[in-house]
């Protein structure tokens, strides 16, 4: 047997983004603390759980942070207005 065996703390997950959270234990440790029932559990803060995740939810969301779902509709709406002069000009050509 390993003399280092790692010790199971009484933990509290807490969503950053719902505010739910899930106690349970776990070999983390935080200097934030909770006191339930006498008891005192360590505060973990997480940004994604199963309570927020887009899988879970079922809301997927689009996270677009440089623009490039912006970039991309402005290009094709270029496409669609440079497609549409060019039939503009055969047609007066003809």
């Amino acid at each position: 047997m390993k003399a280092d065996q790692p010790t199971l703390n009484k933990v509290i997950f807490i969503d950053s983004s719902t505010g739910d959270e899930f106690v349970t234990s776990s070999t983390l440790t935080s200097k934030e603390t909770k006191e339930i029932k006498g008891e005192t559990y360590y505060i973990v803060r997480t940004e994604v759980t199963s309570k927020s995740h887009p899988f879970y939810t079922g809301k997927q969301t689009l996270v677009d942070t440089q623009g490039r779902v912006d970039k991309f509709r402005k290009r094709m709406e270029m496409a669609k207005k440079m497609q549409a002069k060019s039939e503009d000009a055969e047609k007066t050509e003809e």
